[in-house]
């Protein structure tokens, strides 16, 4: 079930020790809401849903054709919220999460699937080229906790959301950062 707005999100028990907060993030197409539509084991949360929620839209960029965001703004509003939850977005890795889980797919895979979506050559190209530099992966190195990547490239989302689960539920070591490595496609181009 995904929640609607309004949602009232004080869900932590009193036996709680913390809040744990999950990002599942990755370059648009490697399948984080597919995925995150079947993990049972947090509350889940898209990030585009909590922008509109917490009026965090900050404009909108007509050369790339996407809204713009207040990510400090928008931090501080689901740092206020009470719960362990997974933060769901291509952003989410930015809003400080505890561990940022950073779905991976092949830059081929990833384009055909962003053709399939019907998205226009230019934005098909700053993703790829995004997937294949690790843009995301970066960034939520220097945002979040902990960080690990999963290769979504061959999995079914039932797969991939047994593997975010088994990151939730601490099973770390198998999906550290560095398992993914696009460099051999990538030199391919040339």
């Amino acid at each position: 079930m995904i929640p609607q707005f309004p949602l009232k999100l004080d869900i932590r028990a009193s036996w709680y020790p913390s809040c744990m907060r999950i990002a599942v993030t990755g370059t648009p197409g490697v399948g984080k809401t597919s995925a995150c539509s079947l993990v049972r084991r947090m509350l889940v949360l898209h990030v585009n849903d909590l922008v509109e929620k917490f009026d965090a839209a900050s404009g909108y960029d007509r050369k790339r054709k996407t809204r713009e965001v207040n990510v400090t703004k928008l931090s501080k509003e689901i740092s206020k919220l009470e719960g362990d939850m997974v933060l769901e977005g291509h952003f989410s890795h930015m809003l400080r999460p505890d561990v940022a889980v950073v779905l991976r797919c092949s830059p081929a895979v990833l384009e055909k699937r962003l053709r399939k979506k019907g998205w226009d050559e230019k934005k098909i190209r700053e993703n790829v080229e995004a997937e294949a530099v690790d843009v995301v992966l970066i960034e939520a190195l220097e945002n979040a906790g902990e960080v690990c990547e999963i290769d979504t490239t061959h999995m079914k989302p039932s797969q991939v959301a047994k593997a975010i689960e088994d990151i939730i539920s601490g099973e770390r070591q198998k999906y550290r950062v560095g398992n993914v490595d696009w460099s051999e496609e990538v030199l391919s181009w040339f």
